[in-house]
């Protein structure tokens, strides 16, 4: 692909709509595209990111080498190794190994004049996802687009401009093998963010969803300036609640693995709650390990007052999405506080209970509206290659169309197929 560094106001005009004519006229070859053939592509493309692991990497290096302002957790979020990579191979493969979610008849029924309906699942069209740091988005998004018949508009953040470039020309290779449109997975050849605005705008009606995936500054940006709809991916606010009946082992594998196997992602835990009738007995081992892996801990006074070594907790810490190696603690007394706190403080993403009262899980798995809700699993799970679902383009945190890890599955809508026999209408 061409990679432009900048741009005039009118040039980048004419890109960006010569992006969405492109992918407009390329979104029925995907529609009608079979199986086979975009397994192919997704083969060929899993392949192609082995053999290009090198050329990946130091192109991920180029962007480390740039970030100078980025956190820890974001650079972790950014950083590209050989594991990693081979993990963006495998997670194209798993797309690859899915059921194609195209043509799938969700129901069929017959009138009593004969006619046959049918709902039947269609691509969605062409998608902009606009992402931040994670460059292995762009292997994600491209797959499972391509997967579910929809063209795909990838503007991946500045920080990972140089790996996404990589990764991006892996797929395109797929494309040509398997002899489908290249423009059917394009990546914005420029860093400016008002490419970002043209594709809110829709690119001249070009795309029809727009999917962001990141911090809570991008989202907020696409939902005010979006011009066509959008599948919100909101912060990770989530949260693991210690009941009083969690076993002691457990719990403290769970909450530290939620926490810090790796802090900057969106399933990381980012609140703790513990039942107030056993702090005395089971959080002093809870935190010691959380502090122990370089977690810092912020609680209210009744942590603090049995565990002095917590820095205090403000009102907007319980609003906090840390992305980071920081939790915040909090009391409750009983499952109906716990779930009050989820309702008032989190972000409706991924919360979960450990206990060995299936009442109590089942109460909290019932009361809250979060998108993923647990018992005795750490949040980290909440992914979706961990689904089974191969990757996802983000967790869908609103409540229409799709919620939860976004797949293959929930890229695509549905038509109806009416079949008669000459019917008319009286």
């Amino acid at each position: 692909m061409n990679v432009i560094a900048e741009l005039s106001g009118q040039a980048l005009a004419a890109t960006m709509t010569e992006m969405g004519r492109k992918a407009k006229a390329a979104a029925r070859a995907l529609r009608e595209a079979s199986g086979p053939r975009k397994n192919a592509a997704l083969s060929t493309a899993a392949g192609a990111i082995r053999r290009r692991q090198n050329q990946i990497i130091e192109a991920n290096e180029r962007d480390i080498a740039a970030a100078h302002d980025l956190s820890s957790a974001a650079i972790d979020r950014l950083k590209l190794d050989a594991k990693r990579v081979e993990g963006i191979a495998q997670a194209v493969e798993a797309v690859c190994t899915l059921p194609d979610p195209v043509g799938r008849e969700l129901a069929r029924w017959q009138r009593p004049n004969g006619l046959d309906i049918a709902r039947v699942a269609t691509p969605i069209g062409v998608i902009g996802i606009i992402f931040e740091s994670r460059p292995n988005v762009t292997a994600d998004a491209g797959a499972l687009c391509l997967k579910s018949g929809n063209v795909a508009i990838l503007r991946g953040g500045s920080e990972s401009f140089h790996s996404s470039r990589a990764i991006h020309a892996a797929l395109e290779e797929g494309l040509v093998a398997a002899g489908l449109p290249e423009a059917a997975i394009q990546l914005v050849p420029v860093t400016d963010r008002a490419a970002v605005g043209m594709m809110l705008a829709g690119l001249d009606g070009a795309i029809d969803l727009i999917v962001p995936r990141g911090g809570k500054s991008l989202v907020a940006r696409v939902q005010t300036e979006a011009r066509v709809p959008v599948l919100a991916h909101l912060e990770g606010i989530c949260h693991t609640y210690v009941h009083e009946k969690a076993d002691p082992e457990m719990a403290r594998a769970i909450v530290l693995n939620a926490k810090m196997r790796r802090t900057g992602i969106c399933g990381a835990t980012e609140t703790l709650l513990i039942d107030r009738s056993i702090m005395s007995t089971r959080l002093v081992s809870i935190l010691d390990a959380l502090a122990s892996a370089g977690c810092e801990i912020r609680g209210d006074e009744a942590v603090r007052a049995v565990y002095p070594g917590a820095k205090p907790a403000t009102e907007d810490d319980w609003r906090t999405e840390y992305l980071d190696a920081i939790i915040a603690v909090r009391a409750v007394d009983g499952v109906e506080q716990a779930i009050r706190h989820i309702e008032t403080y989190g972000s409706q993403h991924t919360d979960a209970i450990i206990t060995e009262d299936r009442a109590a899980a089942e109460h909290f798995m019932a009361g809250l509206d979060s998108a993923i809700v647990m018992h005795n699993a750490s949040t980290q799970f909440a992914d979706g290659g961990e689904f089974g679902m191969g990757a996802e383009i983000g967790i869908g945190t609103g409540k229409l169309h799709a919620r939860g890890p976004v797949g293959v599955e929930q890229l695509t809508t549905f038509k109806y197929v009416v079949r008669g026999s000459g019917q008319t209408r009286p």
